[in-house]
């Protein structure tokens, strides 16, 4: 019986001896396969952990970043390439074949129109300058004969006004024929027209036809609006706040919303000197090299590049996000690394602007990443 009793005993013992073991065998694996933290923000990792996941340490750095504006705007064209046409005398539209998008040349036709003062005009015209012929040779008889006294002072005089009233009158009405765009050098009794032609004074395209065939407009109407592409610019809003910060000169990148990988560059060329009732305020930008896909119209996002300064900065792979806000791990020796909330500034060329107050000297500059998923997904085993 006694025997009995010491052979249990034995194996209870031999028993929880070997389930300790296995105890401490499974405690030392977890602690070789995981971090050991002593705090929340503190985490431990296994050398091979850190070389696993290409982790880095490296030191704050000082670099030149400028502040980059965000702003909107649209393409724009100069208002000299920009021409509202219109005819000084009112008139039917005999002939016209233009539509919006089309290209024209400089000097071409874009439409006749006849009316019957047109006609009145020329006659008026040539019958002044007939007229200018008889009021000259009266003129010069009655200035020959004055000089002999052979007529009165009067006479003279006279003479010598009419003539020069019908000179007025002649070239008053030259110029009217000339506004219609006539020649009235060679403007004669057998060329007289009813009709006149409308020339582009421009090279460009056609973005506005109001009229169309046979009907009548007068002096005030806008007929067509040519649009010359030749000399884009970049219309920004920039807001009252923002608008100190800007001056000419600055450089300025944008991109479109359909292309936003293609960057097109612009100067600041005038910034308008009010604000309006929307508090803001219009900054004109002359673009360097544009092509086919920038219309007048077309939405732009602008990046405004404003004074350079030195600050205290991370490479971008150093700052991780968790829960909207923004952290570092600072290293602090023996393969630990602490999680510091920080505020960040510019992101330029790589590298992001820490606001924050650092009293560390070492972090970590690449895969901050992985750090930070070893330590939640830590947390959450725990």
């Amino acid at each position: 019986m006694k025997q009995a009793i010491i052979l249990t005993s034995a194996l209870i013992i031999l028993f929880s001896s070997c389930k300790n073991e296995q105890k401490e065998e499974k405690t030392a694996a977890k602690e070789q396969t995981q971090e050991l933290k002593t705090d929340e923000d503190l985490v431990q990792l296994l050398p091979a952990q850190i070389k696993n996941s290409g982790i880095e340490v490296g030191d704050f750095q000082n670099k030149e970043m400028h502040t980059t504006l965000k702003v909107n705007g649209v393409i724009d064209v100069p208002p000299e390439n920009i021409v509202s046409i219109s005819i000084p005398l009112g008139g039917y539209v005999k002939k016209m074949a233009l539509i919006p998008g089309m290209k024209v040349g400089k000097g071409s036709v874009l439409a006749t129109v006849e009316d019957q003062q047109y006609i009145q005009l020329q006659q008026d015209y040539l019958t002044a300058k007939s007229r200018l012929k008889f009021a000259e040779a009266d003129y010069n008889r009655q200035k020959g004969l004055n000089a002999t006294k052979a007529t009165s002072d009067k006479l003279f005089q006279q003479s010598e006004s009419e003539f020069s009233n019908q000179k007025i009158l002649v070239r008053s009405l030259a110029e009217k024929i000339r506004l219609i765009g006539l020649n009235p050098s060679v403007l004669n009794e057998n060329n007289i027209s009813r009709a006149i032609n409308i020339y582009a004074p421009i090279s460009g395209y056609v973005t506005k036809v109001n009229v169309n065939t046979g009907k009548y407009v007068t002096s005030s109407d806008v007929l067509f609006e040519l649009i010359n592409p030749g000399a884009l610019h970049v219309n920004l809003t920039v807001f009252e706040n923002d608008a100190s910060k800007l001056k000419e000169g600055q450089k300025i990148i944008c991109t479109t919303n359909k292309h936003p990988e293609k960057k097109y560059t612009a100067i600041i060329h005038l910034i308008t000197p009010n604000i309006g009732e929307d508090r803001t305020t219009s900054v004109h930008c002359d673009l360097k090299d544009y092509d086919k896909d920038l219309l007048p119209g077309t939405f732009m996002n602008a990046s405004i590049e404003l004074n350079n300064s030195s600050v205290t900065a991370v490479p971008e792979a150093a700052v991780v996000k968790w829960e909207n806000k923004e952290y570092i791990f600072s290293a602090e020796g023996g393969n630990k690394f602490r999680m510091r909330k920080v505020e960040t500034g510019v992101i330029n060329n790589g590298f992001v602007e820490i606001k924050s107050a650092m009293d560390v000297k070492s972090i970590v500059v690449k895969n901050a990443y992985a750090i930070l998923m070893k330590m939640k997904n830590s947390e959450e085993e725990g």
